[in-house]
């Protein structure tokens, strides 16, 4: 259970700001390939649909993340704040990726997030649709982590 000490601010209920925030603190989380790490943001029984994928809990998602960033190399994540309200967060996102055959992909999707009141994420549910693309076709091209500050966002991108 969550304490106010394991708290993981900005806290629900969200407004635009907080909001924006919590969505770029989630990519820069992804951005490190951590399990671990990632896993910490959730809820200890946190549930996620993941593609036709169902799972729960931290260890579940600590597998699941370790299997994922073993397939997709050299991953990069973009995400963007589609919509919130209360304890709720919609994001859009798009991330590329190489398979261990060098072929590339870029995989977009939403996500629908449900927060606790300690802003740990008890709920998320992600729909997603790869495209295999050329590496000439890559708009990513940051070092591997953190995407930059002045990197454009998705609507930038026309993505």
């Amino acid at each position: 259970m969550a304490t106010a000490e394991s708290a993981r601010p900005p806290l629900p209920p969200f407004d635009a700001e907080s909001a924006a925030k919590k969505v770029r603190l989630a990519e820069d989380a992804w951005n490190t390939r951590e399990p671990d790490r990632v896993s910490l943001a959730y809820t200890p029984d946190s549930e996620w649909r993941n593609r036709s994928e169902f799972l729960a809990g931290r260890d579940a998602i600590v597998h699941f993340l370790t299997r994922k960033w073993n397939k997709e190399l050299d991953y990069r994540l973009i995400k963007e704040l589609w919509a919130f309200r209360d304890n709720r967060i919609a994001v859009r996102f798009a991330y590329e990726w190489h398979d261990d055959a060098g072929n590339w992909f870029r995989s977009y999707g939403n996500e629908n997030w449900e927060f606790d009141q300690h802003g740990l994420m008890q709920r998320r549910i992600a729909s997603i649709n790869d495209l295999p693309i050329r590496e000439c076709d890559r708009k990513y091209h940051w070092p591997l982590g953190r995407r930059p500050d002045d990197h454009v966002g998705l609507s930038e991108l026309g993505l």
